[in-house]
């Protein structure tokens, strides 16, 4: 794998710092140099890293792929070098590392609000807000916040995760935060939870999405790519980051894909995670910078 070295010595002050206690964390957090949220295109590539404190740690058929925070740190540091890599998206424990490690100037930071919906857990539809709070990211400086939204219409789970949601959604219009809605139509196959990913279900599930809260004033859309996108963009005027899949057997024709989805209107960009900090091939780089051509076209 290729990445700029993270020294031992770099992890070992991270490690002196957590220990100490919250200041090493505020002044880093309070000490990064920000930018916008959108700037020259307008367009935004951000890459996700908040799949552990759901429980979700493999990346194909590697079950403990994400296990080793160390290496997960090393790949996100490769990831952030990259041109035209515009942020990070992960839970408070992810962020905090990043900061400390001084990785997240000029980098828009977005903060993972519930991840209690546990992988495989009994209650993974009731997805309980366990991560960031709104307060906690304005007065920390995050940048824009993220939620996870699946509706199963036979769960009764779903209605918690609703009205959190809805909360979440009009504390952030209150105090100008961008939050990005993750909405899924899901149900319960053999007892794993699967999204429908047809055009349909997408649609259903971004008007559910769309009306939650008392102002949708900053509410942005995190939505798959989907047969009929042009279609599924017809639904909603919110801007809208493009969740890229895993590529399979066949990158290239993921890649095409992506790249029609960002012609669209109202698309702003994308959002991939495991997908390309642990690419079949190792190369860490060369993957984040196929994904960045495809975002920002000028590159």
């Amino acid at each position: 794998m290729n990445q700029p070295a993270i020294t031992e010595e770099a992890f070992a002050q991270l490690r002196e710092a957590r220990a100490k206690g919250a200041e090493g964390v505020r002044s880093a957090l309070a000490g990064r140099r920000r930018r916008a949220v959108t700037q020259g295109d307008g367009r935004l590539f951000i890459v996700a890293a908040d799949h552990p404190a759901r429980g979700a740690l493999a990346v194909g058929s590697n079950q403990q792929a994400m296990a080793n925070r160390y290496e997960l740190l090393e790949r996100l540091a490769t990831a952030l070098s990259r041109p035209g890599v515009d942020g990070v998206l992960g839970t408070p424990d992810i962020i905090d590392d990043l900061a400390l490690l001084g990785l997240l100037d000029d980098k828009v930071v977005v903060g993972s609000m519930n991840r209690g919906g546990l992988r495989g857990a009994s209650f993974e539809l009731d997805d309980r807000y366990t991560g960031y709070d709104v307060d906690t990211m304005v007065s920390a400086g995050i940048d824009f916040a993220k939620t996870l939204m699946r509706v199963d219409l036979n769960d009764a789970g779903t209605v918690s995760t609703l009205e959190a949601t809805a909360r979440a959604v009009t504390e952030a219009a209150a105090a100008d935060l961008p939050i990005m809605l993750e909405p899924f139509m899901s149900s319960r196959v053999h007892g794993k939870v699967v999204n429908d990913l047809s055009a349909d279900a997408v649609i259903l599930s971004i008007g559910i999405a769309a009306g939650l809260g008392a102002s949708s004033a900053s509410t942005w859309m995190k939505l798959p790519v989907v047969e009929e996108m042009e279609r599924v963009m017809e639904s909603t005027t919110l801007p809208t980051l493009l969740l890229g899949g895993d590529p399979g057997t066949d990158p290239d024709a993921t890649y095409a894909s992506w790249e029609a989805a960002l012609a669209l209107p109202g698309v702003r960009g994308l959002t991939v995670g495991r997908t390309l900090l642990y690419p079949a091939d190792g190369d860490v780089a060369g993957a984040v910078d196929t994904a960045a051509r495809l975002v920002h076209r000028g590159l």
